[in-house]
């Protein structure tokens, strides 16, 4: 077996110790994940959760060289299709990618999110999304090959051998004995808060260089990100996206690609680790990925902020021609999470009927929704809003 095949070519899978810059930043990480999670009246922040995987899938499609407007893809949540079947194709892809997340939110704001790096998460993670999509779908041509996609199964085959650009993937035959390690040197029980942040960054690399599905890994690798993010304390309910991060970089969108393929460099002589791969390349990689992560976190805390979320709100009201009234009702279920349908007379100030005309206005553009048809109204956050209410969040 040649060094290519044998899974401790992995190494170094984390840093033996950490560089001063990468404990910094995982320790700002930490604390303004911690902010982020406190800002927002809980039942406002599950609304808001809502708008991020739509972002989130936006930016992890996006990535792929899939164009799906946020518009689009929130009609496909409301089962509401374009015409053409490339259109349509897209918008399924992005409800898949949707309904996992939001599993995966669930299960951890339920206490039950297991180890993501468990060898039955990832697989999961890989059958849910491809489950999902219909089977022409699942068909793909790759490098001169027409493949099926077996949801949730690695590479095992010769005829899903890849190559990644100049990167060249373990065989199929020996995909299972890599996975089968890096689920043992990723599994976050063992580690201390610091080393679990790391951790996101140095699997995330990992998990693509062994490339263990034939498709898809790009998507599980972000939605894998995602969850070790909740399972490590910086999740934020799910309040921010990796995805967004990667792909608009720091210096630019070319970044994520740079930086995977950095990490990817040999080891560059008696100094650098004792790995088959860069110590010096995957610190790098690391550094740059929590940098992305802070810049994530910091942007959504300013988007989030309660003033300015609330002039915003002010002029979302504005251009409906809502009037105070709109504006104050949406403030106040910005600040207590929930409005019972009743008070919204005393709210407004308004008499009885015309407080109901407004607030069938407000429902009417999904401003404010309830989960049942005479339950309490909270406020929501259509992607037909966000340009209003959250400047840059999409290009």
């Amino acid at each position: 077996m040649t060094l290519l095949e044998v899974p401790a070519r992995l190494e170094p899978c984390l840093p033996g110790t950490l560089e001063p810059e990468v404990a910094d930043l995982a320790a700002a990480l930490s604390s303004a994940a911690g902010k982020l999670e406190g800002r927002l009246h809980p039942v406002t922040a599950a609304s808001l959760a809502d708008l991020v995987r739509v972002m989130n899938c936006y930016y992890s499609n996006l990535i792929e060289g899939h164009k799906t407007r946020p518009r689009d893809i929130e009609l496909a949540l409301q089962e509401r299709y374009l015409e053409g079947e490339e259109k349509r194709n897209l918008q399924l892809e992005a409800v898949a990618h949707i309904k996992i997340q939001r599993r995966i939110d669930r299960m951890h704001a339920e206490g039950n999110l297991p180890d993501p790096v468990s060898d039955t998460f990832i697989r999961w993670l890989h059958e849910e999304f491809y489950r999902n999509l219909p089977p022409r779908m699942r068909r793909i041509e790759k490098q001169g090959r027409s493949l099926t996609i077996v949801p949730g199964e690695y590479r095992s085959r010769p005829a899903e051998d890849v190559s990644v650009g100049r990167h060249q993937p373990p065989s199929s035959i020996h995909v299972h004995d890599f996975m089968a390690y890096f689920t043992e040197h990723y599994a976050l029980a063992p580690m201390g808060k610091a080393m679990r942040i790391v951790s996101i960054a140095a699997a995330h690399h990992r998990f693509n260089f062994i490339h263990p599905f034939p498709d898809g890994n790009g998507r599980v690798s972000r939605l894998l990100s995602h969850a070790m993010a909740l399972h490590s304390g910086i999740g934020a309910h799910g309040l921010w996206s990796i995805s967004r991060g990667l792909a608009r970089g720091l210096e630019g969108p070319t970044d994520y690609m740079r930086m995977m393929d950095y990490a990817d460099m040999p080891r560059q002589g008696d100094l650098d680790g004792r790995g088959g791969l860069s110590l010096k390349a995957l610190n790098g990689f690391i550094a740059w990925f929590l940098k992305v992560s802070l810049d994530q976190i910091e942007f959504m805390q300013d988007l989030f902020a309660f003033d300015s979320l609330a002039t915003r709100l002010r002029r979302y009201s504005e251009q409906k021609a809502w009037g105070t009234e709109g504006f104050t009702l949406l403030e106040t279920a910005l600040i207590r999470g929930e409005i019972p349908r009743g008070d919204v007379p005393r709210i407004t100030g308004r008499k009885e009927r015309s407080a109901r005309l407004l607030l069938s206005s407000l429902t009417a553009d999904g401003i404010l929704a309830s989960d049942t048809p005479k339950g309490p109204v909270s406020i929501r956050f259509p992607a037909t809003a966000a340009e209003t209410l959250f400047p840059n969040l999409f290009p």
